[in-house]
C-alpha cells in the first residue's frame, strides 16, 4: 500500500476585509505562526550559506514593501492586518514572510542557485475537451512550505466571491473569482526591483476584476517590488504578463474560434522570454526550467485536455529532477507544493496539496453553481 494522498485544508470566511482576515487568523493561528517560524528559519539558513546575516534588514525592507500596499489597496491589507491580529503575529512580519521572494530579491540578488520553480500553462478552446480556455499551474517552492498550503474560500460583503490555493495567513496565490476570472504566477529572477508591492498583495487585488484585461491593468499600473510572472484567464481568453518591478511584455493567448491549426498553448517555467527582460535576468536560465517548458510544451499540444489528461501532465516525471513534477527527495532545494486547475467559463477550479500524483484533488465550488 502507499502513503496516504495529502489532504488539502480548505477555510471559509466572510464579512468585511478585516473580518474575513480574523477569521483566517484566528482558525489558523497555530499554522501560521508556524509558517512565519518556518521561513524566518529558511530565510536564515539561505543567508548564513552566503556569509549574509541582514534578516533584520529584510524585515525592514519587507515592512517598507507593506506600507507601499497599504497606500495601494487599503481593502486587501486590511485582511492582511486581520490576519496578522487573528494569529497573535506582526503584520509586517506576516507580509515580508509572506512575500519572502519579493522582499529578498530586492535585498539580496543575485539569488540563490536553487531553481525555485512552477510551470504554467494557458490552454486554447482548440485544445481543450470542454471547447473553453483552461489555465493551470505547479506551484513549487521551499520543501518545509507543504505543511502549510490551504485553500480559503472568500465571500467578502462586497466584491467578489473567491477560491485561492494559498499559504496559511497569506492571502491570495492561486485562484478564481465567481466570474471566473483566474490567477496564477511564477518565479522568474532580474536585477530589477524597489520597494514595491509583494506579489501576493498583487495577485489578491487582481482577483477583485471582472475581466482579464481590467485585471492586466491593475498589475500594470501597480508599484511592483519585484519580477515575477503572471497568468490571468477568464471566460474568452487568456494573458501572460512577463515583468520586473519597472517594465512589463504582455503575451495573449490566441484564443480565435479560426484558428485551428495554429494558436498554441501558452506555457511558462521560470527564465525570461522577451528579449528586454532575458537581458536583466539574474543567473543563467537553468536545465529545469527548460525542460519543464520544453515538456509542457509538447505534451499540452497533444490535446484535446480534460481533468485527468491535465492531472497526468503536472504528475510528468519525463525528466527526473528536472520534471514539471518536483518532489522534494530530488534534493533540488524546491518541491511542488500544490497543483491547480481553472476552468475560467465553467467556473470550475480543481486543487490538490503537493505534487499532483500524491494528493487528493478536490473541487472547489462557487456558490449557485
Amino acid at each position: 500500500m502507499g502513503a496516504p494522498l495529502l489532504t488539502l485544508r480548505r477555510i471559509h470566511v466572510s464579512g468585511t476585509p478585516a473580518e474575513m482576515g480574523r477569521a483566517h487568523g484566528e482558525e489558523l493561528r497555530s499554522t501560521i505562526r508556524a509558517f512565519v517560524d518556518q521561513r524566518l528559519a529558511a530565510l536564515r539558513q539561505y543567508m548564513a550559506e552566503r556569509g549574509d546575516d541582514r534578516v533584520d534588514e529584510f524585515l525592514r525592507v519587507g515592512a517598507s514593501c507593506f506600507d507601499v500596499a497599504r497606500r495601494w489597496d487599503p481593502e486587501g491589507t486590511a485582511e492582511h492586518v486581520g490576519i496578522a491580529e487573528g494569529a497573535g503575529v506582526d503584520a509586517s512580519e506576516l507580509y515580508a514572510v509572506a512575500n519572502m521572494t519579493d522582499v529578498r530579491d530586492v535585498l539580496l540578488l543575485p539569488p540563490s542557485n536553487q531553481d525555485e520553480g512552477c510551470t504554467s500553462f494557458m490552454l486554447p478552446a482548440r485544445l481543450s475537451a470542454s471547447g473553453t480556455v483552461v489555465a493551470g499551474q505547479t506551484w513549487d517552492l521551499n520543501p518545509d512550505d507543504l505543511d502549510f498550503v490551504v485553500a480559503v474560500h472568500r465571500r467578502p460583503s462586497e466584491g467578489p466571491e473567491t477560491w485561492s490555493v494559498t499559504c496559511a495567513g497569506c492571502l491570495s496565490l492561486v485562484g478564481m473569482n465567481e466570474w471566473g476570472v483566474s490567477v496564477g504566477t511564477t518565479n522568474i529572477k532580474v536585477r530589477s526591483t524597489r520597494i514595491g508591492v509583494g506579489y501576493m498583495s498583487l495577485l489578491h487585488r487582481a482577483l477583485q476584476e471582472r475581466s482579464r484585461q481590467a485585471s492586466c491593468d491593475v498589475l500594470l499600473a501597480a508599484p511592483r517590488a519585484a519580477a515575477h510572472t503572471y497568468w490571468i484567464a477568464d471566460a474568452e481568453g487568456a494573458l501572460e504578463i512577463e515583468a520586473t518591478a519597472l517594465d512589463a511584455v504582455v503575451r495573449q493567448l490566441d484564443n480565435s474560434p479560426g484558428n485551428l491549426a495554429g494558436g498554441g498553448p501558452l506555457v511558462r517555467a521560470n527564465h525570461c522570454l522577451a528579449p528586454s527582460i532575458a537581458a536583466l535576468q539574474g543567473e543563467p536560465t537553468t536545465a529545469s526550467s527548460r525542460a519543464r517548458q520544453q515538456r509542457a510544451q509538447e505534451l499540452l499540444e497533444r490535446g484535446p485536455h480534460d481533468l485527468e489528461s491535465l492531472r497526468r501532465l503536472l504528475a510528468d516525471r519525463s525528466d527526473g529532477v528536472d520534471s514539471i513534477n518536483r518532489y522534494p527527495e530530488d534534493e533540488q532545494g524546491t518541491t511542488t507544493n500544490s497543483c491547480v486547475l481553472a476552468w475560467p467559463a465553467e467556473r470550475r477550479l480543481w486543487a490538490c496539496r503537493g505534487p499532483a500524483d500524491r494528493g487528493e484533488w478536490v473541487e472547489l465550488p462557487f456558490a449557485g453553481r
